[in-house]
């Protein structure tokens, strides 16, 4: 999809499964079933999507929004856990189908230091050693979450991990950013969010043929529209709330597409404002 300066495409880099009931906080699971099923130990299924961003007219940028979860530093016991799957989803692979190597990759936009968003960022080699995995590439993100990454709390501890993002810091790969960004590329600002986390980063993608919004963790899947659906995961979940009111209205208001990192089967809708709140339009493709 052209949207301004840029083509935009939606990466399928990998899936795996989260608990069901911390991913949708209070929602009753005779509700939030409903949406996604769970399996046997209680996980719903999730997609690790990616955000492809390549511009056009001359313009040099590739610029990727997160990684996925990575195929290389999970021990066994965490892709059973995780039930992270790269058969027949992988970021490498995902890049290749596009005509893309790591080396092509200009920037890359990281929403947050979450495993599951950074995890792709960095590789590890068959000698054990970690690298950046787009070696030519500045990677941005945002500096209160850096710091939230080195010193978390126990509630989202295991969720941030030195592996994914030290490995940039020392290759002098990472540039911070400090609040909202208007005009970090040509027609791309950074909406900043905190609470999911820490200053979590969203880009919005702005031309005359539309907006996209890349969801991250404020509304990962179509199933979170609603604004009382929030994940239990989230460090401060009336401020996603608040976060969500403002971006949905916005949403709606203006038509934007919304695109969806982790929904199992769509990757972006439109999103719609009736009587009884927001919810997910009809599938765009992206």
């Amino acid at each position: 999809m052209r949207i301004g300066a840029w083509e935009v495409t939606s990466l399928q880099t990998g899936r795996f499964a989260l608990d069901g009931g911390a991913m949708f906080g209070v929602v009753p699971r005779v509700l939030w079933e409903r949406e996604i099923a769970p399996d046997a130990k209680h996980r719903i299924p999730l997609a690790l999507r990616s955000l492809l961003l390549r511009e056009q007219d001359g313009g040099g940028r590739v610029v990727l929004v997160d990684t996925g979860i990575g195929a290389t530093k999970w021990s066994e016991r965490d892709r059973g856990l995780y039930a992270i799957d790269h058969t027949e989803h992988e970021l490498g692979r995902a890049l290749a189908a596009a005509g893309l190597a790591p080396e092509d990759v200009t920037d890359v936009v990281l929403t947050h230091l979450h495993f599951d968003h950074a995890g792709g960022a960095t590789t590890q080699d068959a000698d054990g050693a970690l690298r950046p995995t787009f070696p030519r590439a500045t990677y941005h993100l945002q500096r209160r979450n850096l710091a939230w990454a080195h010193n978390p709390t126990e509630r989202d501890r295991a969720s941030y991990l030195d592996r994914d993002f030290a490995p940039i810091q020392a290759a002098g790969q990472l540039r911070l950013h400090d609040g909202p960004v208007e005009d970090l590329f040509p027609g791309v600002d950074l909406f900043v969010s905190d609470g999911h986390t820490e200053a979590q980063q969203l880009p919005i993608v702005r031309g005359p043929e539309g907006t996209v919004l890349y969801g991250g963790d404020v509304i990962p899947t179509r199933a979170h529209v609603p604004l009382a659906w929030v994940m239990g995961y989230d460090i401060r979940p009336l401020g996603t709330v608040d976060e969500k009111r403002q971006l949905l209205a916005r949403a709606a208001r203006e038509g934007w597409i919304l695109a969806y990192e982790h929904d199992p089967e769509v990757a972006a809708t439109r999103v719609v404002e009736t009587e009884r709140g927001f919810r997910a339009g009809d599938p765009v493709a992206l």
